[in-house]
C-alpha cells in the first residue's frame, strides 16, 4: 500500500509540474486547445451575415460616410472567443428617433424580433440604440442598431469625416459567436 501511495504522490507531483511547465513555456496539454474558439473555417457563416437585408437599408436620406464605403464583415478573437460580424456605416440628417423608427420596422419586416435585453428595446424608450434577434436558441445571429460617437471612431482608428458633422453617424451590425453560443447585443 505504501508503494501505491507514493506512486499518486509521485504521479500528482509530474502532473503538477507538467502543466506548470506549459503554463511557463506557452505549451498546452493536448485537448486544451479545444477549450478556445479560433476564426478558423468561419469564412460560410460571416457570409450568411452579410446577405442580412436589413444591413443595406437606410432611412430616406441618409448616407455612407467616406471611409466606410464597403460593407465590414469578418471574425476577431478575444479571450478565447471568436465573434462573427456584418457592419454598415450610416449618417442621417434627421434625429435618432427617425432611425430607431425606421429599423424597428426594417427589423420586423425581414423577422428580427426586438431583444428583452436591448437598451433600445420598444419597452425601454431610450435612444441608445436597438437590440434584434433572430429566432431563439444558439447560434441565433443579434442586429444591432447603434449611435456613433467621436470616441468609438477614433477608437477604432477612423477620422469622423465631414458627413458626420451634419448629421446622426450610427452602425447597423448584424452579428454572432463562432461556436454558436448565445450572444448580446453590445453595451
Amino acid at each position: 500500500m505504501t508503494l501505491r501511495t507514493r506512486t499518486g504522490r509521485c504521479a500528482a507531483a509530474l502532473l503538477t509540474a507538467a502543466v506548470a511547465g506549459g503554463v511557463l513555456t506557452g505549451c498546452q496539454i493536448a485537448g486544451a486547445s479545444s477549450l478556445f474558439v479560433s476564426c478558423e473555417g468561419t469564412e460560410s457563416r460571416v457570409a450568411e451575415l452579410e446577405s442580412h437585408a436589413v444591413l443595406g437599408s437606410r432611412p430616406e436620406g441618409a448616407v455612407v460616410p467616406r471611409g466606410f464605403e464597403d460593407l465590414d464583415s469578418g471574425c476577431w478573437e478575444d479571450s478565447g472567443e471568436a465573434h462573427l460580424y456584418a457592419d454598415r456605416t450610416y449618417v442621417f440628417p434627421g434625429g435618432r428617433a427617425d432611425v430607431i423608427e425606421h429599423y424597428r420596422t426594417a427589423a420586423k419586416q425581414d423577422g428580427w424580433k426586438p431583444s428583452r435585453t436591448a437598451p433600445g428595446s420598444p419597452g425601454a424608450n431610450r435612444p441608445e440604440g436597438l437590440c434584434f434577434t433572430l429566432g431563439k436558441g444558439r447560434g441565433a445571429p443579434t442586429l444591432d442598431v447603434y449611435f456613433l460617437t467621436e470616441e468609438i471612431l477614433k477608437d477604432e482608428g477612423h477620422r469622423p469625416g465631414p458627413e458626420f458633422a451634419s448629421g446622426t453617424g450610427y452602425r447597423v451590425s448584424v452579428g454572432s459567436t463562432a461556436d454558436g453560443s448565445t450572444v448580446d447585443c453590445s453595451d
